[in-house]
């Protein structure tokens, strides 16, 4: 009863706080993005605000989730605690939207989730692999800003295995429809030429994807601006075209025919007056893929310029067929997640006995030092080399199994005959 007190004690003790497509508007989730080089002081003074005992923060283009370790109840006061110390610059208003528009998770109902958000169930696309990569990003980030331990890292584990188990043993990804693939297909029913002019702006993951799905389909005329230089260049370089820095933007001239832009900026990239220059007094009609949240372009420059705009939002529709024509994979994923939630349960019971008995080596070696060294101090000194081998041998070996068969003896006990919550 012990053990299955506290099993279901570390259960409810996973938390997660989500702002998907599904609750608010795509535009809004951009309000939680934090730029790449703030996530460690905002990450770890949240942490510390919230009093959670992990962390994991991840950020996509159509969701943020916050998976949360703590033994606290997540009700609105923990809430409009939490988005307070997330953000110190919104005000009462904005903590209360945030408050009221989150949907939180707990215990089985949050694996189920995170499951479902990795093999992308719960994804504006369903069947997009690059979620996968994304979850294990951010895992990878947060645990080496020390934000999680050995729960979270539990989670994702289980995570990925169920994710990957998905792909593989379903057809939910057998023809993938992302994000990037969707914006391609509509820049192809747009007949672009191949020697097009294309601006990257962004070397992102996402932009990484989409440049390299044009250079594969042929096309060859690039321009790269990024924040940081060294990785436009590699992206530049990937695709035999010129790099710049992302303040070089506003004075490029040099016209275009499409720009792809993805950064991670919390304001627009793109002004109404960048756009001008850009254009080179060009008047003919352009397209803009532009797959960041929020928006890098200014929506006013749609009222000036003859512009056809590839966007998220745009691709909503598409998903929403893409989905219709997966459904039948839905259930044969779900008996997987199902499969996997009891798997976790497992899993968390047997760390539990790991954990309570992580003493047990000590305490057994104690007992050894102290029947050699001092119980039969004097009886061991009379013994021959040859004896005293063979008593090392025979100490050595009940050393082992004392430590080894009540650990399995626990798992077994535990794991078969206490009822899974």
């Amino acid at each position: 009863m012990h053990f299955c007190v506290r099993r279901a004690r570390a259960l409810n003790r996973i938390k997660i706080i989500a702002f998907t497509h599904k609750n608010i508007d795509l535009k809004e989730i951009g309000r939680f993005h934090l730029e790449e080089e703030t996530i460690p002081v905002r990450m770890n003074a949240l942490k510390d605000a919230s009093g959670a005992e992990e962390l994991m923060y991840m950020s996509t283009c159509n969701r943020v989730e916050f998976l949360i370790v703590t033994g606290d109840e997540i009700n609105e006061t923990f809430l409009g605690n939490f988005f307070r110390a997330f953000n110190p610059a919104w005000n009462t208003t904005d903590v209360a939207w945030a408050v009221s528009h989150a949907s939180v998770f707990e215990g089985n109902v949050a694996m189920r989730h995170m499951f479902n958000v990795a093999s992308s169930l719960d994804s504006l696309v369903v069947g997009e692999r690059e979620i996968i990569t994304q979850v294990r990003n951010s895992y990878d980030r947060c645990s080496k800003l020390g934000l999680t331990g050995d729960l979270i890292r539990l989670i994702v584990k289980k995570t990925i295995e169920a994710a990957k188990e998905i792909y593989t043993e379903t057809h939910i990804a057998e023809k993938p429809v992302s994000v990037v693939s969707l914006a391609y297909r509509r820049l192809r029913e747009l007949n672009v030429k191949l020697d097009s002019s294309i601006l990257i702006i962004g070397a992102g993951v996402t932009n990484n994807s989409m440049a390299k799905y044009l250079r594969k389909h042929g096309f060859s005329n690039f321009t790269v601006f990024n924040r940081t230089l060294i990785n436009a260049q590699l992206l530049a370089k990937e695709l035999n075209g010129t790099a710049l820095t992302l303040s070089e933007l506003g004075n490029y001239s040099k016209g275009f025919d499409v720009i792809v832009t993805c950064t991670g900026a919390a304001d627009i990239v793109i002004t109404k007056d960048i756009y001008k220059n850009l254009c080179a007094e060009d008047t003919s009609r352009k397209i803009v893929i532009d797959l960041a949240v929020p928006n890098d372009l200014d929506p006013e420059i749609l009222d000036s310029y003859d512009v056809n705009l590839i966007a998220v939002n745009n691709l909503q529709q598409v998903a929403k067929e893409n989905l219709l024509e997966r459904e039948k994979e839905l259930d044969a994923c779900m008996d997987i997640v199902n499969k996997n939630i009891e798997e976790f349960n497992t899993i968390l019971r047997e760390r539990k006995v790991e954990l309570a008995m992580s003493d047990v080596p000590r305490k057994v070696k104690e007992i050894r030092d102290n029947a050699i060294n001092t119980v039969f101090a004097k009886d061991i000194a009379t013994l021959d080399v040859a004896s005293k081998e063979v008593l090392e041998k025979v100490i050595a070996y009940m050393e082992k199994k004392y430590i080894s068969v009540p650990m399995k003896m626990a798992k077994e006990i535990l794991i078969d005959e206490i009822p899974k919550a």
